[in-house]
């Protein structure tokens, strides 16, 4: 049993008048310490921890069909490189590769300009090996915020790498 004692009596005296010897006080802490416990448990077990972010992502069921065919100026692909890069182009045959980041006048300002400009625009999204999980988190951001329909994560091809390597020179 938790207990604080304070001292009483004569206060140290030798001499004078005899007094009777006071009892000392006693307080009982168990019951304050069983509040306490039961008061943090409440707490623990009402609280909401962080609810997981999820996004929701339709992904195309599998056919023997072949893909459909798609006009080449209407795709936009997006490789992410390292140091939070993004190196884009429109089209497949003879690309220009271009080089933006993840800012609001980067990726979201291009994503809007050539949503206006191809409105049938599809986007493939593309990834090094040099780029970081938190980069694709934020291109699917950024496709969901801008309202982009049709994207696709496709593994990133020995004809795009050279392509990055030309635009770095």
């Amino acid at each position: 049993m938790a207990e604080i004692s304070q001292g009483g009596g004569d206060g140290g005296k030798k001499g004078g008048k005899i007094r009777s010897k006071k009892t000392s006080t006693r307080i009982d802490m168990t019951p304050m310490v069983d509040l306490a416990f039961l008061l943090l448990t409440f707490f623990v077990m009402t609280t909401t921890l962080q609810k997981p972010e999820t996004m929701e992502i339709t992904m195309p069921e599998k056919d023997d069909k072949e893909p459909p065919k798609v006009n080449e100026r209407h795709v936009l692909t997006l490789i992410m490189g390292p140091s939070d890069k993004i190196y884009w182009y429109i089209g497949i045959t003879d690309p220009e590769v271009k080089v933006t980041n993840f800012s609001k006048e980067g990726i979201r300002k291009l994503l809007l300009t050539k949503k206006v400009e191809i409105p049938k625009l599809i986007v493939l999204i593309k990834s090094m090996d040099e780029s970081r999980y938190k980069n694709m988190v934020d291109i699917l951001d950024e496709m969901n915020i801008n309202s982009v329909q049709r994207y696709a994560i496709v593994d990133i091809t020995k004809t795009d790498k050279d392509l990055i390597k030309e635009s770095r020179l």
